[in-house]
């Protein structure tokens, strides 16, 4: 028999490769971090030898969640200003906030309460886009989660940098620091077409290609971004990134609320993948994204919840279930986005929207052991007919009991085993009293 180190049984596995499958009492093998297979549980121990067993007859194992667009360390402004639309909360609330409190402190802080929230919600993979991405790093390497750090430009200057040329050098030096390493991988993150120039976008676009990074981007996120485009440069945000030659595979763009039948066209035809951010969209009165519609046409659609200043959670199977519900109504059709499509979005169209669907975001031999556990031994989720269904229609997360990534436990029995609770809670503590000031 093979020595290995862990052997997880389960009384479902939902890989979600192949698609719409469910396993039934069958057994995930991990050694040195990797998937070597799934087979049914009468079968594991006759093969493998494990360093430990470890068994969850009335828990779903899956991939964990890829939060596509987050504002990490904006969860320190969680609740801080609500019920107003983007360009108030931004200009009367956010960004003051930001230039009275912006440190390193505060992204290293907020970091850290971002991704013990993260890792309690089942959350193996974040897409950051904020200040100081080099602490978000820091921070999300030590406590063992994978990320994609975004380097941030714009065009206006902040407490990291003075202008397009300084975030993008910055940019390059992150990207240098963490091109090798195991769970960081970066991205390019121009903010908006409203808030980077024409110039700096050609040059974030050239050295994406030669470097094969993605572009992160808030794209048609509301009628006013949309309007402003008409008047500056008179056409609407997709045709003026289409004549940078900015829509390409690697564009990741998120929020795409105000979507006109050419552009959804233009999206498949250039390969575009989309974030959809349904809540924060709807908290902000932003618009709807055409999901149906968009995946029909061969769009890859990824979920994010946007930070949690404007969500106010970090909570991806409260977006599956508001995804799920809203492509339903929106469409006029109950079959438009089913519960497995809906987990799909939140795992693996996750992984290819950041290009590492190669490592994660379902469950295959020889793919990262990144996977959540979701107990189903409850009154809110019993009886069980199609354990998929309960993920996105019945469950919450703090059902989520156990995270590995890696094939390293990061949350077990919902305590976080590399994050102190407590230090984490005094700290946003301490925010919350610096914050209130204003």
């Amino acid at each position: 028999m093979q020595a290995i180190d862990t052997i997880l049984d389960a009384g479902w596995i939902i890989p979600v490769e192949p698609l719409n499958t469910v396993y039934k009492d069958s057994s995930i093998i991990i050694d040195k971090g990797l998937i070597l297979e799934i087979l049914p549980t009468k079968d594991a121990l006759s093969k493998y030898t494990p360093n430990q067993h470890l068994r969850y007859p009335q828990h779903v194992l899956m991939p964990g969640f890829v939060n596509a667009h987050t504002h990490a360390s904006m969860g320190l402004f969680r609740g801080l200003a609500d019920d107003m639309p983007l360009m108030q909360w931004l200009n009367d609330y956010i960004w003051p906030a930001e230039s009275k409190h912006m440190n390193e402190e505060f992204v290293r802080d907020g970091s850290q309460l971002a991704i013990a929230e993260m890792i309690r919600g089942g959350t193996t993979c974040f897409n950051d886009m904020y200040f100081f991405p080099e602490v978000t790093a820091k921070i999300a390497q030590d406590a063992g989660i994978r990320a994609v750090v975004g380097l941030i430009v714009l065009d206006f200057p902040s407490v990291w940098a003075a202008n397009a040329d300084e975030y993008i050098n910055k940019g390059l030096e992150i990207n240098d620091r963490y091109r090798d390493d195991a769970l960081i991988s970066t991205a390019f993150a121009p903010h908006a077409p409203y808030t980077v120039s024409d110039q700096a976008l050609k040059h974030v676009q050239m050295l994406a290609n030669e470097l094969d990074l993605s572009i992160h981007m808030h794209v048609h996120e509301t009628q006013d971004e949309i309007n402003k485009s008409l008047e500056q440069y008179k056409v609407r945000p997709l045709e003026r990134l289409k004549q940078l030659g900015i829509l390409t595979p690697n564009l990741l763009a998120v929020h795409m609320t105000q979507l006109e039948e050419k552009e959804i066209a233009d999206i498949a035809e250039y390969g575009v993948q989309l974030v959809h951010c349904p809540e924060s969209n709807l908290k902000l009165a932003s618009g709807f994204c055409p999901v149906h519609q968009l995946t029909q046409s061969g769009v890859n659609v990824a979920l994010g919840t946007d930070g949690a200043a404007s969500n106010n959670d970090l909570d991806m199977v409260s977006e599956m279930r508001t995804a799920a519900l809203l492509a339903k109504a929106i469409a006029a059709d109950a079959s438009a986005l089913d519960a497995m499509q809906a987990i799909q979005m939140a795992t693996l169209n996750g992984a290819k929207a950041l290009g590492l669907d190669g490592q994660i975001g379902s469950l295959l031999p020889g793919k990262s052991a990144d996977i959540i556990a979701v107990d189903f031994d409850s009154i809110e989720t019993q009886p069980v007919y199609h354990p998929e269904s309960h993920i996105v229609y019945s469950c919450s997360r703090d059902k989520i009991t156990d995270v590995w990534i890696h094939g390293q436990h990061l949350l077990k029995q919902r305590e976080l085993t590399r994050l102190d609770q407590k230090e984490i809670l005094a700290k946003a503590h301490s925010w919350q009293q610096r914050i209130n000031t204003l």
